[in-house]
C-alpha cells in the first residue's frame, strides 16, 4: 500500500514530467497510481487500532547520572559509552526503552567538542529553513509566554514569523500554510529540527519516520521534507539567528498586545521592514532576493491545505469525547460511540461517518469542559432539575423573556411541574432558532391564559410554514369542463334497436 511520501515522491516527478506514462515507467507504479496521486495529494490515512507505547527515561535517569560521574574518575578509554549504559540499564535494572533515547540524554549531559562550522550557500527557491522561537508578551491576562513559528530562505533571508496558541501538530500546518502564503510560493526543500511534530521516529542518518500529516502537506504543496541531524542546530544558521532577532529586535521592549492577532499583525510588519534591509556582504536588500526566490520557487496550488488533525476518541456517558486533555460535549446520539475529533488551532469538530455532528471553540486549558447545552436538552426532559446544578446550563445566557416564562409556570403550577414545562420549551431549541421560539414565546407572555401546548404548536407550525413556503412550488390547476363528463355518459348508453 502506498504512503504520502509516495504520493509526494510521484507529484514532485510530474512538475518536471508531465507524462504519466513516463513517471510511472521511471519509479516503478502503474499509470492509475499515477493518475490518483495527480488528483488526490494523500492516500485515505491509516488509523492504529490501538496507539503505540512510548517508553519513558525517567526511573532510570538517576542512574545513568550516576554512571557519568563515575566516569570523570576513570581513565579515558574505560569510561561509558553510550551502548554500554544501555546494556547496563537492560541487564541489571530490566531498562525496556530505546537505545537511541540513552545515546541522547548521554550525550546531552557529557561537554561536547564545538565543531567548526563550513560556511554553505544555497541556491533561490531551494531551502526554507523552520524553527520555533519563544518570547514574553504583555496581554490582558497578564505577561506569559508565547510561542513563535519563525521561516527563513536560505538564500535570501526572508523571514516570517507567526505566534501560535501551541507547538502541535494543528499548529506547525497552520504556521506553514500561512507562511507559505506571505511568500507567495514554495521552496524545495523544507528544513526542521526534529520534534515529535514533524519526526515521529529518528532512524539511522538522515533517515526520519515523519508525522502523517507533515507527510500529507509536503505532498500537497510538493515540497521535499528535510530534518536536521539530532542537536545540530547549526545545519539550519540563518533561522536560529532569526530566533535570536526575535528575541533581541521584536521583543525590546516586551509587546504589550490585546490578543495574539495583535501580535501577529506586529510580526508580520517587522518581517516585512526587514526586507528593506541589506544584509552585510550583498550588494542586493532582502526584499530583491526574496523576487529572485519567488521566479523559481513552487507555485502555489489553487487552495489552500486544510491545517487539521485527526484523532479518534470514544464517547463517554456524560457526552463527552476527549482531545488533547479537553473534553468537548456531542449530541446523544452519538453517546457510547467511537468518533473522529477534527482540530484546527481554532476549532474542534466532531464526526461520525464524515458528517459533523459537533462543533467547538478550541480550549487549551487542561482538563476543562466545552459543553454545548443544546446536546443536553433531550436528556433535561428527564431530569429537569439538572437544569441548575449543570455545567452545561451555569453559562447558557438567554434572552430575559426565557426567564419571566420560568416565572411564570412555577407560580402558575408549582416548581415541579413548571419547570417540566419550562423545559419543554427549552426543548424547542434544537430544531428552532432562538429568536424564532424567543419571538413566540413574548406573544404568549402577553395573554391571560398561557398554554405552553399551543406554545409550541405555534413554534412548530411556523417552522412548517416556512418550509412550505420555502420549498413548495405554488400549481394552478385548471376548472374541469363538466361537457366533456356529459359526452363520456352518453357514449356508455346502449343503442336504442326499433322493433
Amino acid at each position: 500500500m502506498l504512503k504520502v511520501d509516495d504520493y509526494g515522491r510521484i507529484r514532485r516527478a510530474l512538475l518536471d514530467e508531465p507524462s504519466e506514462r513516463a513517471v510511472a515507467k521511471l519509479l516503478g507504479h502503474s499509470r492509475n497510481t499515477v493518475r490518483k496521486a495527480r488528483g488526490q495529494p494523500e492516500p485515505t490515512p491509516y488509523q492504529l487500532a490501538e496507539p503505540r507505547l512510548k517508553p519513558r527515561l525517567a526511573p532510570v535517569r538517576e542512574l545513568i547520572d550516576a554512571m557519568l560521574v563515575e566516569d570523570e574518575l576513570a581513565p579515558p578509554k574505560q569510561r561509558h559509552t553510550a551502548m554500554q549504559v544501555y546494556r547496563r540499564l537492560v541487564a541489571e535494572h530490566g531498562y525496556v526503552g530505546s537505545y537511541t533515547t540513552v545515546r541522547r540524554y548521554v550525550s546531552e549531559q557529557r561537554p561536547r567538542w564545538r565543531d567548526t562550522v563550513i560556511p554553505l550557500a544555497h541556491a533561490p527557491g531551494e531551502r526554507l529553513e523552520c524553527d520555533f522561537g519563544h518570547i514574553q508578551v504583555d496581554l490582558p491576562s497578564g505577561r506569559q509566554q508565547v510561542a513563535v513559528l519563525l521561516c527563513t530562505w536560505g538564500y535570501s533571508n526572508a523571514p516570517f514569523a507567526m505566534a501560535l496558541p501551541t507547538e502541535r501538530s494543528e499548529a506547525v500546518l497552520a504556521g506553514m500554510v500561512a507562511a507559505f502564503a506571505f511568500y507567495g510560493c514554495v521552496a524545495r526543500q523544507v528544513w526542521w529540527d526534529n520534534p515529535k511534530t514533524i519526526a515521529t521516529a529518528i532512524l539511522p542518518g538522515r533517515q526520519r519516520q515523519f508525522h502523517e500529516r507533515w507527510l500529507a502537506l509536503a505532498s500537497y504543496y510538493c515540497f521535499e521534507p528535510w530534518a536536521c541531524m539530532p542537536a545540530k542546530g547549526q545545519e539550519k544558521p540563518r533561522v536560529e539567528n532569526r530566533v535570536k532577532d526575535l528575541q533581541r529586535r521584536f521583543a525590546v521592549p516586551v509587546p504589550k498586545v490585546a490578543s495574539l492577532a495583535d501580535l501577529n499583525r506586529g510580526l508580520l510588519d517587522f518581517c516585512r521592514r526587514d526586507q528593506q534591509r541589506t544584509i552585510r556582504g550583498r550588494t542586493a536588500s532582502i526584499g530583491e532576493q526574496l523576487a529572485e526566490e519567488q521566479a523559481v520557487a513552487l507555485r502555489l496550488p489553487p487552495a489552500s491545505f486544510a491545517p487539521v488533525v485527526y484523532q479518534e476518541a470514544v464517547v463517554d456517558k456524560y457526552q463527552q469525547a476527549r482531545y488533547d486533555n479537553v473534553f468537548y460535549s456531542v449530541p446523544p446520539s452519538a453517546a457510547f460511540r467511537v468518533v473522529t475529533m477534527r482540530a484546527s488551532i481554532a476549532t474542534v469538530e466532531v464526526l461520525v461517518r464524515g458528517e459533523v455532528i459537533a462543533q467547538h471553540e478550541r480550549v487549551y486549558e487542561p482538563h476543562a469542559q466545552v459543553l454545548n447545552p443544546l446536546h443536553y436538552l433531550a436528556s433535561l426532559q428527564r431530569r429537569p432539575a439538572a437544569l441548575d446544578r449543570s455545567p452545561a446550563f451555569d453559562q447558557w445566557r438567554l434572552p430575559a423573556v426565557f426567564d419571566r416564562l420560568r416565572r411564570v409556570l412555577e407560580q402558575r403550577h408549582g416548581a415541579t411541574a413548571g419547570l417540566r414545562q419550562y423545559v419543554s420549551v427549552l426543548k424547542l431549541l434544537v430544531d428552532h432558532p432562538l429568536h424564532q421560539v424567543a419571538g413566540v414565546v413574548e406573544r404568549h407572555l402577553a395573554r391571560e391564559q398561557l398554554d405552553v401546548g399551543a406554545l409550541r404548536l405555534e413554534v412548530e407550525r411556523g417552522r412548517l410554514g416556512e418550509a412550505t413556503s420555502l420549498n413548495v412550488p405554488h400549481i394552478d390547476v385548471p376548472l374541469p369542463d363538466l361537457r366533456r363528463f356529459d359526452q363520456l355518459l352518453r357514449q356508455g348508453e346502449p343503442s336504442h334497436v326499433p322493433t
